[in-house]
């Protein structure tokens, strides 16, 4: 599984009613860099406060509320789980949201899908680079009572929900799904809000709830709905459970790559477990730190590319511009296989292979723009003006510099040029398809 960077292609702005403050505010998404994370910039009467949607900026003292908070130098914002939901469920990793109240509007469906629509609109880039993921590799579990949430490995964002309520109309309801931005968006984001009746009063002493209306929440009561509204689903409860998980657990920071199951569990329980996880060391997706934060190294290469010794020639990637450009190396060393042959006492690249290894670096950035780069291969079809200048020995650091010339549907064109120490040694256009695998 690689997970890439993305953000908002522009900004989005909505305007509302806080869910539990009952403060009107304006939430507005706007683009970051890479390696940015989700990051909450608020405003105040003293300038704005930058607040990093992680679980070290959750409250030790959060216990017993029915939202998420987040605080940072003495600012803290409320119900902040549906934002984060949203964001991590349509798979962005970068993001500022820009906030002027003291929480976030909730949209007027009750449900994450006004944000989901206001994400979409504005659009999603692939920044291009490979995002650091929190991989379960190793079996973990967090206990209280009859809540429990237990990791598992798993190469997919798979996530299990079981509540149990005593109602009738809710009943013991159970979800799996292994998470995408169109399961998000089909199955989970339209999936509201709900309280039981004698729950509402108890929340409105709390001082939460201020925000709710029949319109924007579902009120259970004797097997029934309190508002005149038809369920979206027939577990609709149990995926709006789905739906806080989702944005609780991404205040651990970045994408999860594993099983999670959550039974009986609300925000006390999802944020303890966001704290359980955070504890482990939060590895890089990359088997080596970066050299810099815009490197593709070779473990994130090779989960793009189906190559493996001894074919695989391409060892990093140093720049990269998403849909336009790409540059990588391919160290050259006498134990490369073929100077056995090519030639034993005279050993030069062969000219074959040093295209091979442009196509190659070509291939990830063709790769790194669609979905599920692993289920695809690219078959190169053709080569135009090949060109080799010089001869490439053992010692030699080749650099490739590649530009997207042409781009429909499964068919592109680049063209391509290879360095040595500065001098030109290859050039030449090479046109591929992508295909499943």
């Amino acid at each position: 599984m690689l997970y890439l960077q993305r953000t908002v292609g522009d900004k989005g702005e909505m305007t509302g009613t806080g869910l539990h403050s009952g403060e009107a505010a304006t939430i507005v998404f706007v683009p970051a860099p890479p390696n940015t994370g989700i990051i909450f910039r608020v405003k105040t009467d003293q300038g704005t406060t930058e607040i990093p949607a992680i679980i070290e900026n959750v409250p030790a003292d959060h216990g017993g509320r029915r939202n998420t908070k987040l605080v940072a130098d003495g600012v803290e914002i409320q119900t902040v789980e549906h934002v984060m939901s949203a964001l991590s469920g349509m798979g962005f990793t970068n993001c500022y949201v820009d906030l002027d109240g003291p929480e976030p509007p909730e949209p007027k469906s009750g449900s994450t899908l006004g944000y989901v629509e206001i994400l979409e609109s504005v659009g999603i880039v692939n920044q291009g680079l490979p995002a650091n993921f929190f991989q379960i590799d190793v079996p973990m579990s967090w206990r209280d009572g009859d809540i429990s949430l237990d990791a598992q490995p798993c190469d997919t964002y798979r996530l299990t929900c079981v509540i149990e309520y005593d109602d009738p109309l809710i009943g013991v309801q159970e979800f799996t799904c292994d998470l995408t931005p169109d399961l998000y968006k089909r199955e989970i984001a339209p999936c509201r809000t709900f309280a039981m009746r004698q729950d509402v009063e108890k929340l409105q002493e709390m001082g939460l709830a201020k925000g709710g209306t029949l319109e924007n929440a579902l009120i259970v009561e004797n097997g029934g709905l309190v508002n005149e509204l038809s369920l979206r689903f027939p577990d609709e409860f149990v995926r709006h459970k789905v739906l806080d998980l989702i944005g609780d657990l991404a205040l651990v920071g970045m994408p999860i790559l594993g099983h999670i199951t959550a039974r009986c569990s609300g925000h006390d329980g999802n944020l303890a477990f966001a704290r359980l996880l955070a504890r482990k060391e939060r590895k890089a997706s990359r088997i080596y730190p970066p050299r810099k934060p815009e490197y593709w190294d070779i473990a994130s290469i090779m989960k793009v590319m189906p190559h493996r010794y001894p074919f695989l020639l391409v060892d990093r990637i140093i720049e990269f511009e998403a849909g336009k450009r790409i540059v990588g190396i391919k160290n050259v060393t006498v134990n490369e296989p073929f100077f056995q042959g090519h030639f034993p006492d005279h050993p030069i690249m062969p000219g074959v292979l040093i295209t091979e290894a442009m196509a190659q670096v070509g291939g990830v950035l063709l790769m790194s723009s669609v979905e599920n780069p692993e289920a695809k291969l690219v078959y190169f079809s053709g080569i135009d003006g090949a060109r080799f200048r010089k001869p490439v020995t053992p010692g030699d650091q080749l650099r490739f510099e590649l530009k997207l010339l042409k781009l429909r549907g499964p068919i592109c064109k680049m063209s391509g040029v290879a360095y040595v120490d500065g001098e030109k040694v290859a050039e030449a256009e090479l046109m591929s398809t992508i295909v499943d695998r």
